[in-house]
């Protein structure tokens, strides 16, 4: 059974091949096309090497054990690297829209040849596959920085659009090149979104952003399952990671025994671990009924 850290490695790492290799073709493509704008898109391939880099170092450090230093694990730096992905999506997003209004301005036209138009086509098919595979890893596994990586794929494909349309036009209607800029602009305002969306969701697990109320509904049903609990109050959850760290006050008979109070704990455990909302640790207070808050 591999890991998931190993996933993470393996599949980031194809990316990181892809991308050096898509980069390359762009680049060379655009020279000998002529075509501007494929040779920038071909450097905005290159660029997304920086968060293959940041996911496969990343994965080394957040699947190291507890430590005395980190009692709770490392999960954290997960968060940090889908924040990091998500500033560069912003970046890049940016600096595609900028060219793009840059461009306008400056009423550019692109005299580009059919080898960039293949070269295009073949980044944008590419990518839309290493989306897939990335993305349906990453929710396999639950990894935030994998689906984070898996978007910014699609977004380098979408982003490739506007650049196939430039090379179209430049070839059979080269007085509406503009339409590549106009195209750009729109795709930088989908980057940055989706950007906005990493990172605003990392700085919620940094600050101990709770679950939703639903989830924490399903929390404290599964943990009134047990017949042996009156009422479940005083719910805590935060993130680490993708998952949920929850504790919890069961309300008992107090009368029960210390050695059946201790077995009602570790059934709810069970129960909130086996069927909760991606909960990968939970404490249970056993309180009993005199003193419970109701």
């Amino acid at each position: 059974m591999i890991s998931k850290e190993k996933q993470i490695r393996k599949i980031t790492f194809v990316g990181f091949l892809m991308n050096i290799m898509l980069s390359t073709l762009k680049i060379i493509a655009g020279i000998y096309g002529k075509s501007q704008a494929v040779i920038a898109d071909g450097i905005h391939s290159l660029s997304d090497t920086t968060t293959d880099i940041a996911v496969i170092l990343g994965s080394y450090f957040w699947s190291k054990p507890p430590d005395v230093d980190h009692p709770y694990g490392h999960q954290r730096i997960e968060t940090i690297v889908s924040i990091f992905i998500g500033i560069v999506l912003l970046i890049a997003g940016a600096g595609i829209g900028i060219d793009a209004i840059f461009n306008i301005q400056e009423q550019k036209r692109f005299n580009t040849g059919f080898i960039a138009l293949v070269a295009s086509i073949v980044s944008i098919i590419i990518k839309e596959i290493l989306y897939q595979w990335t993305m349906r890893t990453g929710k396999k596994i639950k990894s935030i920085s994998l689906t984070a990586n898996a978007w910014h794929h699609r977004l380098d494909a979408i982003s490739s659009i506007p650049v196939l349309v430039a090379v179209c036009v430049s070839i059979y209607w080269p007085a509406w090149s503009f339409i590549d800029s106009i195209g750009a602009i729109f795709v930088s305002f989908l980057i940055g979104y989706a950007a906005l969306g990493f990172i605003f969701k990392g700085l919620r697990e940094l600050i101990d952003a709770g679950a939703p109320l639903e989830m924490i509904e399903k929390i404290k049903a599964l943990a009134i399952e047990n017949n042996a609990v009156h009422q479940v109050h005083a719910i805590r959850t935060r993130y680490v990671g993708s998952s949920l760290q929850v504790d919890l006050h069961a309300v008992v008979d107090g009368n029960m025994t210390v050695y059946d109070g201790h077995h009602v704990a570790e059934d709810i455990e069970r129960r909130i671990l086996k069927y909760g909302p991606d909960v990968v640790d939970v404490v249970v207070h056993i309180e009993p009924e005199e003193y419970a808050v109701h």
